[in-house]
C-alpha cells in the first residue's frame, strides 16, 4: 500500500490536475478531499483537453476508482453536467465514481448570497459559485448534506428553514418564491440521478487501505488560500493543506505516507489579496501570455510574479511536504536574470518566515536574489542532465530555499513532458 497527498504549494493553479493525472496511473483510488466547483483542473488526455471541476482528474485513467469525499461542497446540477460531459467524450464514470453521503451541498441560494457579497464593499474576488456560503452553513450547522438531499421530505423542510433564515438578504436580490422554483425545478430528476453514486466513502477507503491499495488524495486551490494558513481573508473557505485530507476524506493521519507539493517555477494568483512578488509591468504580461495564465473556470487573467521562497518555506512547513513537483520551468526560457524572493523586508526588519499579520502581508517588500537565465528550447527534454546548466542551477536553488527536494519537473500538459529526478519516489510517473 502507498498513500500520497498532492497539494498546491502556492495560490493554486500550479498544475495539480496534470500531476494527479500523471501519478494516477499508479493509484487504485483517487480522492478529492476539499473545495468546490470553482477549482478547474485542466488535463490533456489522448489529445483531448478536459477541464474538471469536482471530479478527480484520475477519472481519465481507465479502471481507476474516484471518490468525492465529505470535505468537498457539491453543486449537484454542476456535478451532473460534468458527469454527462465526461460520458459524452467516452469516459466511463458510472461504477467508478463514489460521492460521499456526508458531503455538503451548494444550492441556488448560496450562489445568490455569494454574488450579493461580491457586489458590496467587502468583496474578496470569489468565483461566485456559492462555495463560501455553503461552507458557512456547514460550520453554522444549517448545511444540507447529500444524505439529506436523498430524503425528499427532509430536504424540503431544510431548504424552507434556510430560506426563511436568509430571507432578509436574499429578498434584496430575488423573491423567495422564485428561489423555491429554481431550487426544486429539477430536484426529483437530480435525486434519482445521484442514487447510484451516493456512498459511505470512509468505509470504502478503509476497505481500500486494508486491501493494500494505492490511494492518491488531491485537494483544490493552494496552501496560501487555506482559510487558516493563507492570506486571510483573501482565501478560500476550506483547508487545502495536506492535513485536511484526513478530515476531508475520513482517514486517520497514520495512513498517509507522503505529501507532494506542486509548485510553479514562478508564482501566480487569481483574485484579490496580497502578492509580494507580483509583476504589473511588461514581465508580468510576458509570464501571463507565455504561460497561458487564465483561470480554467472563469477565464480570469492570473496575476503573475517571481518565485517566492518565503511562501514556499511556509507551505512546506504547514503541509509537511516531502517532495516537490516543479511545473512550467520552460516558461522562463530566455528570461535573464531570473529573480527569486528569498526574504521580505518590513518596517526595517528582515523576515524569512511568512507573517500572519494581514498588514505585513500587504506591505512587505521582497528581497531578491538574481540568478542567470537560460536559453532553450527546454520543452521536450526528459533528462535532468540535458537541461542547460543555468536551468539546473535554478532548480537546485529553489530546492535549497524551499527546504524540500524536487522529485520531478513538468513542462507541459501531457504526461510525456516530464523529467524524473528522484527515482526512489514510489509514485514515479
Amino acid at each position: 500500500m502507498a498513500t500520497l497527498i498532492v497539494v498546491g504549494a502556492q495560490w493554486g493553479d500550479e498544475g495539480k490536475g496534470k500531476i494527479v493525472h500523471l501519478l494516477g496511473k499508479k493509484a487504485d483510488y483517487i480522492v478529492r478531499y476539499q473545495g468546490g466547483n470553482n477549482a478547474g483542473h485542466t488535463v490533456v488526455f489522448d489529445g483531448k483537453t478536459f477541464v474538471l471541476h469536482q471530479i478527480p482528474s484520475g477519472i481519465l485513467q481507465p479502471g481507476k476508482k474516484c471518490i468525492i469525499a465529505n470535505g468537498v461542497v457539491l453543486d449537484p446540477a454542476a456535478l451532473k453536467e460534468e458527469i454527462l460531459f465526461l460520458e459524452s467524450r467516452g469516459i466511463r464514470v458510472r461504477g467508478r465514481l463514489a460521492v460521499s453521503a456526508w458531503a455538503h451541498l451548494i444550492l441556488p441560494y448560496h450562489k445568490y448570497l455569494d454574488a450579493h457579497r461580491e457586489a458590496g464593499s467587502d468583496k474578496i474576488g470569489t468565483t461566485k459559485k456559492g462555495i463560501g456560503p455553503a461552507y458557512s452553513d456547514k460550520v453554522g450547522r444549517t448545511g444540507i448534506r447529500l444524505a439529506d438531499f436523498m430524503e425528499p421530505d427532509l430536504f424540503r423542510e431544510l431548504v424552507e428553514r434556510n430560506l426563511q433564515e436568509k430571507a432578509p438578504v436574499l429578498e434584496q436580490v430575488i423573491s423567495l418564491d422564485a428561489l423555491r422554483r429554481e431550487t426544486f425545478k429539477d430536484y426529483d430528476a437530480l435525486r434519482k440521478f445521484f442514487e447510484p453514486f451516493v456512498a459511505n466513502t470512509p468505509a470504502l477507503l478503509q476497505e481500500a487501505l486494508a486491501a493494500k491499495k494505492n490511494v492518491l488524495f488531491e485537494g483544490a486551490q493552494g496552501a496560501l488560500l487555506d482559510v487558516d494558513f493563507g492570506t486571510y481573508p483573501f482565501v478560500t473557505s476550506s483547508n487545502p493543506v495536506a492535513g485536511a485530507a484526513c478530515v476531508g476524506a475520513g482517514v486517520g493521519p497514520g495512513a498517509i505516507d507522503e505529501v507532494l507539493g506542486v509548485v510553479k517555477a514562478y508564482t501566480t494568483r487569481v483574485g484579490d489579496g496580497p502578492f509580494p512578488t507580483e509583476l504589473t509591468g511588461e514581465m508580468g504580461e510576458f509570464l501571463r501570455s507565455r504561460g497561458q495564465e487564465f483561470g480554467a473556470t472563469t477565464g480570469r487573467p492570473r496575476r503573475c510574479g517571481w518565485f517566492d521562497a518565503v511562501v514556499m518555506r511556509h507551505s512546506v512547513r504547514v503541509n509537511g511536504i516531502t517532495r516537490l513537483a516543479l511545473t512550467k520551468l520552460d516558461i522562463l526560457e530566455g528570461v535573464d536574470p531570473i529573480r527569486v524572493c528569498v526574504a521580505y523586508r518590513y518596517k526595517g526588519k528582515l523576515l524569512k518566515d511568512f507573517p500572519a499579520s494581514r498588514q505585513a502581508q500587504a506591505a512587505v517588500a521582497p528581497v531578491y536574489k538574481d540568478l542567470p537565465g537560460f536559453t532553450g528550447p527546454v520543452k521536450g527534454i526528459t533528462q535532468l542532465n540535458k537541461l542547460p546548466v543555468a536551468a539546473r542551477d535554478y532548480v537546485r536553488f529553489l530546492e535549497k530555499q524551499s527546504g524540500a527536494p524536487v522529485g520531478f519537473i513538468s513542462m507541459g500538459r501531457s504526461r510525456d513532458e516530464t523529467i524524473l529526478i528522484d527515482k526512489r519516489f514510489r509514485w514515479t510517473p
